[in-house]
């Protein structure tokens, strides 16, 4: 295991998109091995690759990895994405912990019914303007800063700006009422390395499609249908 990178996911976003989301905005190119069937997953299962039988998996520095969070923080903390100190890191970790919530809500819908597709849409909608983005709304006008924690771009916004686009997939306006969230928007995109991700052609997956939701499906054995919130 050497040189760059190397993540095992399907070919789609789920968990693995936030850590292609950080690896891309720290300017690492990475590898990716798509799996497709049920025998790839079964493999790695069987050479001991996946700690806690579940990916996703990412081999980078010798080691490989699994627990999304942890790849996150190695790979935030490694590129000097986690704060200067412990009281920056766990101010990161807050915000990323509630980004992750909402996230998680996003993350179950190419998984429903279309009826519970419509209800999750309205849930994820009234989490986000209700519940979320007034945190970070507050933060920013509070602070008066261009990034969320010390002034210093940080897995914070790019974490927030990959669950903004999310929401805004699913209602177009939902930042209307957020004036400082729609000028962080603007800041962080601009940002070289995550303008690069953002244009075509990138490794950003697009929204999950039923292809995607047909290969999870077989290579997890996921023969129950997902409930929405």
């Amino acid at each position: 295991m050497s040189g760059k990178p190397k993540l095992y996911y399907f070919d789609g976003r789920g968990k693995m998109e936030s850590i292609r989301w950080l690896l891309a905005a720290a300017g690492v190119e990475f590898e990716e091995e798509f799996l497709e069937t049920r025998d790839q997953y079964e493999k790695l299962l069987q050479g001991g690759s996946l700690l806690f039988q579940q990916v996703p998996m990412v081999e980078m520095d010798g080691m490989r990895m699994v627990q999304t969070r942890a790849i996150l923080s190695y790979i935030a903390a490694k590129y000097n994405l986690y704060g200067k100190d412990l009281k920056e890191r766990a101010l990161i970790d807050m915000y990323v912990g509630g980004t992750d919530d909402l996230m998680g809500f996003i993350m179950l819908f190419p998984f429903l019914s279309a009826e519970d597709k419509e209800k999750q849409r309205a849930f994820i909608v009234q989490k986000a303007t209700s519940r979320y983005f007034p945190v970070y709304e507050k933060v920013l006008k509070d602070h008066g800063q261009d990034f969320l924690v010390g002034n210093n771009f940080s897995w914070a916004d790019v974490h927030l700006l990959e669950a903004i686009l999310m929401v805004e997939e699913k209602k177009s306006d939902v930042l209307s009422d957020f004036p400082q969230l729609q000028a962080f928007k603007a800041r962080i995109s601009s940002i070289p390395t995550i303008k690069k991700f953002l244009e075509p052609g990138s490794k950003r997956k697009p929204v999950p499609d039923d292809k995607y939701v047909e290969t999870v499906r077989r290579v997890l054995c996921m023969y129950y249908d997902v409930k929405a919130n």
